[in-house]
């Protein structure tokens, strides 16, 4: 498909791999016709089994779905759930106790680190 049209995108920026993408059915021993969206109707359904990519799943990927108490103003309130770890930052005359701080609504990748005595209050 060099100098082709590359899905959308210059042939520089343009991905190696687009999908996944459902298999209909098997055409002939090495074709297979795809289920492809219809932005791509530009695009030939039909494709030779060396152009596929088997799709592995990533669990890493997967978005747990919590549904968020929203109020009037369709916003939502964040409650610190656990502090996970504490350190002290001193500063020429001064400590800063610092905590880290696990938010509800959020991964464990997204936790802060907050001032204890903010924290306190």
């Amino acid at each position: 498909m060099k100098g082709v049209l590359r899905v959308g995108r210059k042939a520089k920026l343009s991905p190696h791999c687009i999908g996944p993408f459902e298999v209909l059915e098997r055409i002939v021993h090495v074709a297979y016709r795809l289920a492809l969206q219809p932005s791509l109707s530009i695009v030939c359904n039909v494709f030779h089994f060396s152009m596929l990519r088997k799709y592995v799943t990533d669990s890493s990927l997967v978005v747990d779905f919590e549904p968020l108490q929203l109020n009037n103003n369709l916003r939502y309130e964040e409650k610190p759930i656990q502090i996970l770890a504490r350190e002290v930052k001193v500063l020429h005359n001064r400590d800063i106790a610092l905590i880290k701080m696990l938010w509800q609504n959020h991964q464990f990748e997204e936790a802060t680190w907050e001032q204890e005595d903010e924290m306190r209050t």
